[in-house]
């Protein structure tokens, strides 16, 4: 789901976690709101192809997460697209536990609306309209797949008590259909990186594609096999939570970046 810019918008996929885990987490002493608007551009080969935007809000240790994405530049001559996105939950110790994901996305005259509902962590609920096809090859959803995951807005908020607790972590990813395993690696940071200032946390990611999948599809296998990601946090205030401002992308046909033109907080 790298290879085809199309997908990646459409099914949340690692970009997402830019675009990106039962007790919960304790609030602070005082009911403190902390919110971040957020502007992001996704560029391949240096022309930019899509604009994001998300503006999320914590409040004694709940979170809510909204954004859209539109497609600009180059890719709105081949084709225009938009969609708007939520989420919202809370936190279990160091992982993200979501209590619903809605993505709706027009892509020319077509639409699609996915919606999901959490119990524990745990998927209960998914809606696809209109519904979607199962294809030739199609490895279909296990017992268990759903447990424990987290959708594409959710995934991309890490829980750390410190910077070094960032990445060496397994984040089980589901969009709807696609259920993902995508582990993070520390890595060095790079100059992208550090210019986001003190505090920034680059991963590497390596993916496994797990069901909701077609067997044999080459921009999978490229993306397990081939690809290479990195992810580049930061920290949003006193919140504990990390959020993606940097990536790069590995595909077939280039690099796709991902990166955030401002990160601003309001209490």
């Amino acid at each position: 789901m790298i290879a085809d810019p199309k997908r990646i918008s459409r099914r949340g996929a690692p970009i997402a976690l830019v675009l990106s885990l039962a007790m919960p987490a304790a609030a602070p002493a005082r009911a403190e709101v902390e919110t971040f608007k957020g502007e992001y551009i996704v560029s391949y080969l240096g022309l930019t192809i899509a604009r994001s935007t998300f503006e999320s809000r914590f409040e004694n240790g709940k979170f809510s997460v909204e954004g859209t994405v539109a497609s600009a530049g180059i890719a709105e001559i081949f084709d225009r697209t938009k969609g708007r996105s939520s989420a919202s939950g809370g936190f279990a110790g160091d992982r993200t536990q979501p209590d619903a994901f809605r993505m709706d996305y027009t892509e020319g005259k077509r639409k699609q609306m996915t919606a999901l509902k959490f119990r524990g962590g745990d998927v209960v609920s998914t809606e696809n309209v209109p519904p979607l096809k199962k294809r030739k090859h199609w490895v279909p959803l296990k017992p268990g797949d759903l447990d424990g995951v987290a959708d594409p807005l959710s995934a991309g908020m890490i829980k750390a008590s410190a910077p070094d607790q960032v990445c060496g972590r397994t984040i089980k990813l589901f969009d709807g259909e696609f259920r993902m395993d995508a582990t993070l690696h520390a890595a060095p940071n790079s100059e992208a990186a550090k210019a986001y200032g003190d505090g920034v946390v680059t991963c590497r990611v390596t993916v496994k594609p797990v069901s909701g999948y077609r067997k044999g599809r080459k921009s999978l296998d490229y993306l397990e096999k081939q690809s290479r990601i990195m992810i580049a946090f930061a920290p949003l205030g006193s919140t504990g939570v990390y959020a993606p401002v940097h990536a790069t992308v590995g595909t077939q046909i280039g690099t796709v970046t991902v990166r955030a033109k401002g990160l601003d907080a309001n209490k």
